[in-house]
């Protein structure tokens, strides 16, 4: 006789992270990659094989209708290593109004992102 013990184990995904580490940036890079994405496209061509990539925040401002200006450097490779473009894009990020600590003035918008300049800072 041979006894066969069998065991069943329930298994779980666990999607929290723990002690992930993330800066401003990565916060900021999330926030504006769909937007920047769009441009990226409509700058270089819907079939051409685009990825850019995030290189840094070159400046950022507050402006007082309770909005700020960013502007990013971003970096789109080529099969050529001596052909990569750099590109500055200035975004807007225009956080919600909708809180009685603001001023309704100077403040009357929805949250929304918008692309206020793009450059191409490399030939």
């Amino acid at each position: 006789m041979v006894f066969t013990l069998a065991q069943v184990v329930k298994s779980e995904t666990n999607l929290e992270v723990e002690g992930m580490y993330v800066t401003t940036e990565d916060i900021i890079l999330d926030i504006l990659l769909p937007i920047i994405d769009k441009r990226v496209i409509k700058e270089y061509g819907q079939d051409a094989p685009i990825s850019w990539h995030w290189n840094r925040i070159v400046g950022m401002t507050y402006n007082d209708n309770h909005s700020y200006d960013v502007a990013v450097r971003i970096e789109i490779p080529s099969k050529n290593l001596d052909d990569v473009k750099v590109d500055l894009v200035k975004v807007r990020i225009s956080p919600s109004c909708d809180s009685d600590s603001i001023n309704k003035q100077k403040c009357n918008h929805g949250f929304e992102i918008e692309i206020l300049d793009y450059k191409h800072l490399s030939p």
